[in-house]
């Protein structure tokens, strides 16, 4: 069951309440008795996954960025 968030219009006072999507009854103030209005608040969007930011669509097009990555392997000799 979903979890809503309730506001009395005489206490101001907030709330959540635990109800069916098929529950119709009204809901009135655990303090005071008074009307309520459902709040609604704004769910959070999550991006996920390159592609969301302008700098994931640049390609490294032969930039300096990308040699000066490259790593080299030398010899190394051994001493006796």
């Amino acid at each position: 069951m979903p979890v809503y968030e309730y506001e009395c219009t005489c206490c101001s006072s907030r709330f959540e309440l635990k109800k069916s999507f098929d529950d119709t009854d009204p809901v009135s103030c655990p303090k005071c008795g008074g009307a309520t209005q459902r709040i609604f608040s704004p769910v959070p969007i999550i991006f996920k996954g390159s592609g969301f930011y302008v700098t994931d669509n640049r390609g490294n097009h032969g930039s300096q960025e990308s040699h000066t990555n490259e790593t080299k392997v030398g010899s190394i000799e051994e001493a006796s």
